[in-house]
């Protein structure tokens, strides 16, 4: 996979990621339901502590499984 060049979130300007917005965060979310690695998602690290806390947040709500079997 190649690594895109800029973060996603630096160049759509969104600063803050909603945890209920699951589709969205799927995308940073692997087949196993890990969270991505910033190296192949390509996301800064102050986006990459955002995103991990909003992983976080939906599956404590349910919203993303823990595990996938």
């Amino acid at each position: 996979m190649i690594r895109p060049t800029q973060c996603a979130f630096c160049s759509l300007n969104i600063e803050n990621l909603d945890y209920k917005d699951a589709a969205f965060l799927r995308r940073f979310v692997s087949s196993s339901a890990k969270i991505t690695d910033p190296k192949y998602t390509g996301t800064c690290a102050r986006h990459q502590r955002k995103l991990s806390i909003a992983v976080k947040r939906a599956r404590y709500m349910g919203l993303l499984a823990f595990i996938r079997r």
